[in-house]
């Protein structure tokens, strides 16, 4: 069985800049993948099936629609293989586990297959979000999240990550916003250090954050429990929620913050970026 590691996608910013008249709305955010993630796998079969394990798994079921089987589907219509899924990651908690697991299969099966085409247009058909999880690589984001773009060239770096075991839902958080829209983002070529990066990061927003905190408080809590973590450089939720981040100096004050952090129900992890090996896909 071939396997490959889906890291989370965590959005340092996110601008509502827009909205399109099909009624999805138009973004502008910039993308990291931090080394925590689901594990994807791939084996023949004589037909096609998927099986879930790990922490998250029992949430899950292998129900006809599951993005692994649809990602199947979409290369090969009468695909016959076995998929696998640990998952590691918490359920639509704003990180990006389903476009994560969907583009490492994507990967998989095109090798496994022996597909050269480009995958880009596969990945967009399953979700605007797969599009930048086919590299797992820093990115610039844009329309509905399938625009992609080089991100500044960023430092070294540490996060922490949280999320308090609540669903939000995405399309609410979206109805819930309010205000005008925002402009899309002025980013250098890179930042020189952790905190340079997190002091332009602080003058940018995430527009969906307020929005998502009065529809779940218990985000607000990991906010302020984020914020009184010592070295803590900035602490924002990621995506519609319900996860949030820390940034810290170096990887290494990440993983010992995210060990003070502890709580009954509260899912956590510290570290760095995720480093794709020179063998990747």
């Amino acid at each position: 069985m071939r396997t490959r590691f889906a890291p989370a996608k965590v959005n340092l910013y996110l601008h509502v800049t827009g909205k399109r008249d099909d009624g999805y709305h138009l973004l502008d955010s910039l993308a990291v993948f931090p080394a925590v993630g689901d594990v994807v796998g791939v084996a023949p079969a004589a037909a096609l099936g998927l099986s879930i394990s790990g922490r998250f798994g029992a949430v899950l079921q292998a129900e006809p629609d599951n993005l692994l089987l649809r990602a199947a589907r979409r290369l090969r219509p009468d695909a016959s293989v076995a998929l696998t899924l640990e998952k590691n990651l918490p359920v639509a908690s704003g990180i990006g586990g389903g476009s994560a697991d969907a583009a490492a299969a994507l990967r998989l099966l095109a090798r496994h297959w022996e597909i050269s085409a480009p995958l880009h247009e596969a990945a967009l058909a399953l979700g605007a979000d797969v599009p930048v999880c086919l590299e797992s690589a820093p990115a610039r984001m844009g329309g509905i999240g399938e625009i992609l773009s080089p991100a500044p060239r960023l430092p070294r770096f540490g996060m922490v990550l949280v999320n308090p075991g609540v669903a939000v839902a995405t399309p609410a958080v979206f109805k819930a916003r309010q205000g005008p829209f925002s402009a899309t983002a002025a980013l250098p070529e890179a930042w020189h250090d952790a905190r340079d990066m997190a002091a332009a990061l602080g003058r940018l927003t995430n527009d969906l954050q307020a929005p998502a905190v009065a529809l779940q408080p218990a985000i607000g809590e990991v906010l302020r429990a984020l914020e009184s973590l010592s070295g803590v450089l900035l602490a924002r939720m990621s995506g519609s929620g319900a996860t949030c981040f820390a940034i810290f100096a170096t990887p290494e004050q990440a993983a010992t913050a995210a060990e003070k952090i502890r709580h009954p129900g509260w899912w956590s992890w510290g570290g760095g970026l995720y480093e794709p090996p020179p063998t990747d896909l």
